[in-house]
């Protein structure tokens, strides 16, 4: 009887509830709407909320898909109703219906990843692995390249709060960053595959950003990691709808923060090493008028004294990024950063002699103060003169940039989709400084200096201090451009795959000069400049691609893009250092060149699903890079005869193969490369003097890089990458002549440069390897990672394997709390980070100041120098400018979250 009585209670409150609920919608309700929800290849996406609202608000109710990827939701009144679709992973989509009374409304649903980065998560969720859902980086499934994704969780717990992007690549694969001054205090340079900043893209949310002059990056001045929501890290070129000017050794895809649905407030101060300090702001708007607009906004201020004397910054940024939904199909989405940086960084690194002082293998002339690290002045030996060459008012960098972009997304019929994006943004590098050689007393004032043996090249407007301290010339430097461009993409999902194409235009406007100046007479100029030019860039690249679904298993990619780059350039007369003075010396004269570069680029890549939680994948693909803006950088006549052979673009061509595993407990992904990719380009004159430029014979690298993350229990893993490589010059090149080439026939060879076999491309290291434990629990993500570098080589741009860097190693260490109880002070944290825990001083760089020995090259009566050089390296001399591990630095935050009641 107790029984029946309790089952008739619980009935009688689940038909009370039912009554009440269907009563808060509106009278009668019995209308349904039903449908599939799927990702973009079309498979189904199980456990998705999907949420019905009616109209006004006023009530909504919610489920979740079936293992089947349905869902159905009935009893809804006639009327129009807001139907969201959330799943883990997938950017939030919303659609309109109107339910007619009686009748069926069929929604079928797709959803697109909210961003790349987000990727593997959403793997770690269907695939049930927890090592990948833990991995502090990991692989998708669906790559086609060796692809590393880095999550914001990543940066935001396991990166310095002041790091640069280049600290959060700096543990993927066979990749290294180094930064003298400490981790985001200053530009960092980073090496993958051996490949240099200029031999690689980097964009943001899509859009390429770098300099005019080459194609390389001031990242640091751009996107601090207060804006980066992830990183894509794809080491290949690509496929053809991977835009940019230099997808030659791979991509760095940055990518924003994704918007939060819930208002939120957060402030941070950091203190730390170097005096280091950093105010951030933070504020996210939530969800507002009924789900249409979102925005979130980043004010900070950073400051420090830097690791090497006197190379110290202030930085005050801010960013907005604000989304306004129109409709369930079409949004804006808009970003601006702003970013106002001064620092005060002196021209150039500290010799071995500063470094180390005498030694056996090499000498030192004068008395050289040491410039080791921070605390440690810098000085002329008369340490009370108040004109110092490292002091601030002698050296400053002023940079003010900003960065803009409004991104249209319009849904249309039978799954298309058009995204485009039209972005400025500016750069703007004002930069003085003294062009100094440490000195200790001068023997001469006028005309050609000496100050204890090294000679200072005498300055248009000499200078005295103290009647024998000379002050040597100044530079005034100047570097700005401003750029408008598009990206643009169409694409369309069906059972047969995704079709994409697109197109990418930038228009860029650049002035730049570098003169003498008398840094203690007013930074008075000298009348003729080291270089003073204007240019006008114009790049586009449409793109083709289809994404063929052969089966459910197997996807095969197969595009091409054309790769178009034009140059117009305005350089005045100068003093010699760059065009000359153009017969008169005088400053207002000014010659024109022009320049276009074009290039196929096609692709092919496959992904096929051994498992829905093993793949393997395959790529062929090609990369270029632009020539810089120096082609034009030679004695010029006054008449402005053009350049009769201009350079290529550098070419590369990628294989690579390899797979990605995903187990509950480990995670495993390898793959083998082989790139052939064509070096940097030299020249030789003709008879009129004018520059035959060639590129320099091809390289080769390859090798083998994996990866795995283990969870052992409790949110404990271990994480290792390691990679093994080898990139070497290969095969001989035969630059032909030209028409009025002196001293040869029109088809015979100029010059035959021979690589010989064994010599190292710069800065490829012999092997990398990275090991991380971490602990990620209710809150706590602790971690410590180790990255050691193996033996690499060092150029001075023309004679190569001069000099060897020894591996070396840098470890860092985490510690952070988080409060994730979804309360009223949700966000709130605490984070401890150790920089180079174990204060390593290794040298990573070495810019040699000796000459290799080299050989000649006799052609048709000319001998030239061979820009190879087979004799051995270059001894260890005194003045090789080196670069070292920055000290170990400590940072100490602390955010406060304050959220609303839920």
């Amino acid at each position: 009887m107790n029984i029946l009585k309790s089952h008739s209670k619980a009935a009688l409150l689940a038909t009370c509830a039912t009554t009440l609920f269907t009563a808060s919608l509106l009278a009668q309700s019995n209308g349904t709407v039903t449908g599939t929800v799927l990702d973009a290849k079309g498979t189904v996406i199980t456990t998705a909320t999907v949420r019905v609202t009616s109209e006004g608000g006023t009530n909504s109710r919610t489920v979740t898909t079936d293992t089947l990827g349905r869902y159905s939701i009935s009893g809804l009144n006639p009327g129009t109703y807001t139907l969201e679709f959330v799943a883990n992973g997938f950017a939030l989509t919303s659609r309109q219906v109107s339910i007619v009374n009686g009748q069926t409304a069929n929604l079928p649903v797709t959803l697109q990843v909210g961003s790349v980065s987000t990727e593997v998560n959403v793997e770690a969720d269907a695939t049930h692995s927890i090592a990948a859902a833990l991995a502090p980086m990991d692989a998708s499934l669906d790559a086609r390249s060796a692809r590393t994704s880095i999550t914001q969780h990543f940066i935001q717990n396991f990166t310095s709060p002041v790091s640069d992007f280049g600290e959060a690549v700096q543990m993927a694969p066979g990749t290294f960053t180094t930064n003298s001054n400490g981790v985001g205090l200053g530009q960092s340079s980073t090496y993958f595959r051996g490949f240099p900043d200029g031999n690689y893209d980097i964009d943001f949310d899509g859009i390429p950003f770098y300099d005019t002059n080459t194609p390389t990056h001031h990242s640091w001045a751009f996107f601090p990691s207060q804006f980066l929501g992830g990183i894509d890290f794809d080491r290949s070129p690509g496929t053809a709808s991977t835009i940019g000017p230099a997808p030659f050794g791979g991509s760095i895809h940055l990518l924003s923060k994704n918007l939060s649905p819930v208002s939120n407030i957060r402030g941070q101060v950091s203190f730390g090493s170097f005096n280091t300090q950093l105010y951030d702001g933070v504020y996210d708007t939530g969800s507002l008028f009924h789900g249409k607009f979102n925005a979130s906004i980043d004010v900070h201020h950073m400051q420090s004294d830097g690791y090497q004397t006197w190379n110290h910054q202030t930085r005050n940024a801010g960013a907005i990024k604000a989304q306004y939904r129109f409709n369930d199909k079409n949004y804006l989405t808009g970003f601006s950063g702003v970013i106002w940086l001064d620092a005060n960084t002196p021209n150039f690194n500290a010799t071995r002699c500063q470094m180390y002082g005498a030694s056996s293998g090499y000498t030192c002339t004068g008395s050289l103060a040491p410039f080791a690290g921070s605390g440690i002045n810098f000085l002329l030996t008369d340490n009370s003169d108040p004109v110092n060459y490292l002091n601030n008012e002698y050296n400053t960098y002023h940079v003010p940039t900003d960065f803009e972009y409004v991104g249209v997304h319009s849904e249309f019929g039978k799954n298309f989709t058009l995204e485009v994006k039209p972005y400025t943004y500016n750069y703007d590098n004002g930069e003085k400084y003294t062009n100094a050689t440490p000195i200790t007393e001068s023997k001469t004032i006028n005309g050609s200096t000496t100050y204890n043996g090294l000679t200072i090249a005498p300055c248009n407007i000499p200078v005295v201090k103290k009647g024998v301290t000379a002050i040597p010339c100044g530079v005034d430097k100047y570097n700005s451009y401003r750029k408008y461009g598009e990206t643009s993409q169409l694409s369309q999902v069906s059972s047969f795959g995704i079709l994409r194409a697109g197109f990418w235009y930038e228009w860029a406007a650049t002035n730049r000069h570098q003169t003498p100046s008398d840094p203690v007479n007013n930074w008075a100029n000298q009348a003729l400049s080291n270089f003073n030019e204007s240019y006008w860039t114009n790049s586009y690249q449409p793109f083709a691609e289809y994404d063929f679904h052969v089966t459910r298993k197997f996807d095969v990619t197969l595009g091409t893009k054309f790769s178009h780059y034009d140059i117009a350039t305005k350089q005045y007369a100068d003093d010699g250092k760059t065009i000359g003075g153009l017969g008169t010396n005088d400053p207002n004269t000014f010659i024109t060149n022009h320049g276009s570069y074009s290039a196929w680029l096609p692709s092919i890549d496959g992904n096929y699903k051994l498992k829905s939680n093993w793949s393997v994948y395959a790529q062929a693909s090609t990369g270029s890079v632009v020539p810089p803006s120096a082609v034009f950088d030679y004695a010029q006549s006054p008449t402005g005869t053009p350049v009769k052979t201009l350079p290529k673009q550098q070419r590369s061509t990628t294989y690579q193969a390899g797979s990605v595993l995903k187990l509950k407990r480990v995670t495993f992904d390898a793959d083998f490369y082989r790139t052939r990719f064509q070096n940097s380009y030299s020249s030789v004159l003709d008879s009129t003097g004018e520059p035959v430029y060639y590129l320099q014979p091809s390289s080769i690298t390859k090798g083998f890089e994996a990866e795995s993350n283990i969870y052992v229990i409790h949110g404990l893993s271990v994480y290792l990458n390691a990679t093994v490589g080898r990139a070497t010059y290969v095969g001989n090149l035969a630059v032909t002549c030209t028409s009025g080439t002196a001293g040869c026939s029109s088809k015979a060879p100029q010059l035959t440069v021979t690589a010989p076999s064994g010599l190292w491309v710069a800065n490829t290291p012999s092997d990398t390897e990275t090991e991380a434990v971490t602990w990620q629990h209710k809150g706590f993500d602790v971690g410590m990672f180790n990255k050691r570098v193996g033996t690499l080589y060092q150029d001075n741009g023309a004679y190569h394997n001069q000099a060897t860097i020894n591996p070396f190693t840098v470890s860092n260490l985490f510690f952070n709390y988080t409060v994730r109880s979804g309360g009223r002070f949700d966000q709130t944290k605490i984070r401890l980070s150790f920089n180079n825990l174990f204060n390593s001083h290794n040298i990573t760089a070495d810019k040699i100041a000796g000459t290799a020995a080299t050989q000649n090259i006799a052609a048709n009566g000319t001998t030239y120098v061979d820009p190879f050089n087979t004799t051995g390296q270059t001894p260890i001399n005194g003045g090789d400018n080196i670069s070292v591990l920055p000290g170990r630095s400590v940072m100490l935050s602390v955010t406060f979250g304050l959220s609303p009641k839920r």
